[in-house]
């Protein structure tokens, strides 16, 4: 595809996704005026099922490695996987300068030493920050959401302003005294915004969030409550709910044990860099925490979402090795599910019930443990109203919540026409105020496996599958070298098919079978070779296998020459 301004004797203001719209997870969005690109965000996400052995899902980023030279910077809107969790895969591709807060680029940084990378092209930003990249000035504004250290970011273009909120809500008595800055965001909408993306992860849901204070009241309450040991789950990059619980514990007199790896990085972190206050001794170690008297034992653990190898999922189970949950332990959820974990938080609840815990979830005003990082309608439309853009993109979410975004975006006096559902990769061209949507770039998904990045696609997947499904059965022919005469039997080998010893009769068959295709195929006057005798050979067994079992096991002939 030809770059957005070349036909152009005037630039274009360009700006599309490459992640995070009609879906949740894996955000990233480009704007690129002339031969300056801006990259916004660098997100992951985790795999459904159906992708097997997939470790995670990230933007496809071939259209910036075509012109990695014009990217100016990555500005990431703060520390969330969903934000973050592709950036060392990314660095490998593209070398070019990641901009974030303080925070943002302390759990950056703790992700590219795992993988080896250096941090040379990290550089710091504060919410009051202004910067140029290329020939575009771009500022910052503090939003609060559930983490710290959050910004959204204004591109000034000679086109106009392009604003994106990052994830948001308008918590007016934040816990750790980040307020947003209404102000900034009035003055930016009053100096006049030509697009806006916001995003709209609870565009469904009316009214306004609640305040991540009254969590803090909640488990307060809870901790005053328990009288045995306390295990409260969370997601590991909620700075300000670990704050509220080391609060909690330091009121009733308890110490804390971190278990689960991100819970443990995310603490050393956000401590280090003075974003969480731990009294000096509270944190325990696993051997002395198992001699502490269970009512002075509060455990911080990872496994909000049920992850199958997460710290809870172990307790859950009774197998983690360090440590138990007994009966009238009491077990906190501060935290929701996210849409397609429900059936793994409700495996782990269960077990938790089996061995007679006192079990606390559920958000909102079932609990009050959990709200959510995200502004709610009332909210949206007042970042829309702060604002006032002429052209609207919602982002950060699947079709309906976009939906929704564009119908109180509407409400508040944009112009239906002006407001543009974008799928991943569809550009939205601005020019003399004017916007077209008519072009496209790539923009799939990379999958992660191992150390693999993109490796694995459709066929290996679909052979998984298979595999999955109906098990393998390999057959090893031994061939002469001096005449292709069979030396002994074929050797049937089957894993995830059939049972070997129950299955003495078929297997017998099978090797019949191919006996009998080997030596039709050296009867024949026509020049053979070992593709189409591998071929015959799973012709000749595939369709009686189906006959006899009605399953379709991949297989796998292995021929030997001696």
């Amino acid at each position: 595809m030809n770059q957005a301004h070349s036909s152009q004797a005037k630039p274009m203001l360009s700006v599309f996704a490459l992640g995070g719209v009609y879906e949740i997870g894996k955000n990233m969005y480009v704007a690129q005026y002339g031969d300056d690109i801006i990259v916004i965000d660098c997100g992951s996400k985790f795999p459904d099922e159906s992708l097997l052995g997939i470790d995670l899902i990230i933007p496809d980023v071939s259209y910036l490695k075509e012109r990695s030279e014009q990217i100016r910077a990555l500005i990431i809107t703060h520390g969330h996987e969903d934000h973050i969790g592709a950036i060392p895969y990314i660095l490998r591709q593209l070398d070019i300068p990641v901009y974030g807060t303080p925070l943002t680029l302390g759990l950056i940084r703790g992700k590219l030493k795992e993988h080896g990378i250096s941090d040379k092209n990290l550089h710091t930003i504060q919410p009051d920050s202004e910067i140029t990249l290329g020939k575009l000035p771009v500022a910052f504004f503090r939003t609060n959401h559930s983490i710290p250290d959050c910004v959204g970011i204004s591109i000034r273009t000679p086109e106009g302003t392009v604003v994106h909120t990052g994830d948001f809500k308008f918590d007016l008595s934040p816990a750790n005294g980040q307020f947003p800055d209404l102000h900034k965001m009035a003055r930016i909408g009053e100096q006049g915004v030509l697009l806006l993306l916001s995003e709209s992860t609870n565009a469904e849901r009316p009214g306004f969030t609640p305040s991540e204070r009254m969590v803090g009241e909640r488990i307060e309450e809870a901790f005053q409550r328990a009288r045995n040991a306390i295990f409260l789950t969370t997601f590991a990059s909620n700075v300000n709910r670990v704050q509220q619980v080391v609060d909690a514990a330091m009121l009733t007199n308890r110490r804390l044990l971190l278990l689960g790896r991100s819970m443990v990085n995310v603490v050393k972190v956000a401590s280090d860099l003075g974003y969480l206050n731990i009294p000096e001794g509270m944190i325990v170690e696993p051997k002395e925490a198992a001699n502490l008297p269970r009512e002075r034992l509060a455990v911080l653990c990872t496994g909000s979402q049920g992850e199958p190898l997460a710290a809870l999922s172990r307790l859950a189970t009774s197998t983690h090795p360090l440590i138990s949950i007994e009966p009238g332990d009491t077990v906190i959820f501060a935290s929701s599910p996210i849409p397609g974990n429900e059936k793994n938080v409700s495996a782990t609840l269960d077990h938790l019930y089996l061995l007679g815990a006192n079990v606390i979830h559920g958000g909102g005003s079932a609990t009050g443990m959990h709200v959510s990082g995200h502004g709610s309608q009332e909210e949206l439309k007042l970042m829309l109203a702060l604002m006032k853009p002429r052209f609207f993109v919602p982002i950060h979410g699947e079709y309906r919540m976009l939906h929704h975004h564009r119908q109180l975006a509407e409400s508040v006096g944009v112009d239906r026409e002006n407001i543009f559902i974008m799928k991943n990769g569809e550009i939205l061209d601005i020019q003399d105020q004017q916007a077209v949507r008519t072009r496209q770039v790539p923009a799939g998904n990379m999958l992660v496996d191992g150390f693999g990045i993109g490796d694995v696609g459709n066929i290996v997947l679909r052979d998984r599958r298979h595999l999955s499904e109906d098990g393998i059965l390999i057959v090893v022919i031994t061939l002469s070298s001096q005449d292709s005469e069979l030396l002994s039997d074929p050797d049937v080998i089957t894993r995830g098919f059939v049972y070997v010893r129950e299955s003495e009769g078929l297997l017998n068959e099978v090797s019949r079978l191919v006996i009998f295709a080997v030596e039709e195929l050296q009867r024949s006057d026509q020049d053979w070779n070992w593709s189409m005798l591998k071929t015959k050979v799973k012709d000749s067994i595939g369709g009686f296998l189906y006959a006899k079992t009605k399953r379709r096991p991949m297989i796998l002939p292995i021929i030997i020459e001696v």
